[in-house]
């Protein structure tokens, strides 16, 4: 996070004033306005790699999932709406997103198969504030990608090293696998995912 406008405003005003500046990206954070840093080339790569790998698995299982390039998710408890890094969107379930056609926004759990945020100076957002509205809205899987080490001991390990943390809702609460170096990545969402942790981390190295 880089900077932050301390005016409230509702997720409607958001949405209405949402600057129009592609090189930038903005959610909304109970009702303050934040520019989010702009992402190192590493973390783009990370990103890159899992939309490829994703999207080449949502073809060959013939899901009724698209993963879009700008899209809000919004908790219906606050005035918030976050830009994932990475969303998995079920489409079916949109023509029950009052939001989507005029503000490419979605807030029911049946709409998000899967969400992942890539960690970057902003760490806390994911692993605390996204966490808990994501699991508050009943999204059944979160992943948080911290390929480069930036989250708390308690969740990354003394000395840090980088993590996968995949979230699997379970009775209305997330319970986490950690997944590092060869370990193979466990998802509901696809579970003949074959992808490792040291594939991710090393998303940027061309060998």
């Amino acid at each position: 996070m880089i900077q932050a406008l301390r005016k409230l405003v509702t997720f409607n005003e958001f949405v209405a004033q949402y600057p129009d500046n592609p090189q930038r990206r903005y959610e909304l954070h109970d009702g303050v306005i934040v520019e989010m840093a702009q992402p190192v080339g590493d973390h783009e790569e990370v990103v890159g790699f899992l939309v490829r790998k994703l999207s080449v698995e949502l073809d060959r299982l013939n899901l009724p999932y698209l993963i879009p390039k700008t899209v809000f998710v919004k908790p219906l408890e606050n005035e918030s709406a976050y830009s994932p890094d990475v969303l998995i969107l079920n489409q079916p379930n949109l023509v029950n997103e009052p939001l989507w056609k005029k503000a490419s926004t979605v807030s029911q759990a049946a709409s998000i198969s899967l969400v992942v945020e890539v960690v970057s100076t902003n760490w806390r957002d994911d692993y605390h504030k996204k966490y808990a509205d994501y699991e508050q809205m009943g999204i059944s899987e979160y992943w948080i990608v911290d390929y480069a080490a930036l989250g708390g001991r308690e969740f990354i390990g003394k000395p840090k090293q980088p993590t996968i943390l995949v979230c699997c809702l379970e009775e209305g609460e997330y319970l986490i696998n950690k997944f590092r170096g060869n370990d193979r990545i466990q998802s509901p969402t696809f579970p003949e995912l074959n992808l490792t942790a040291e594939q991710i981390f090393r998303a940027g190295v061309v060998s």
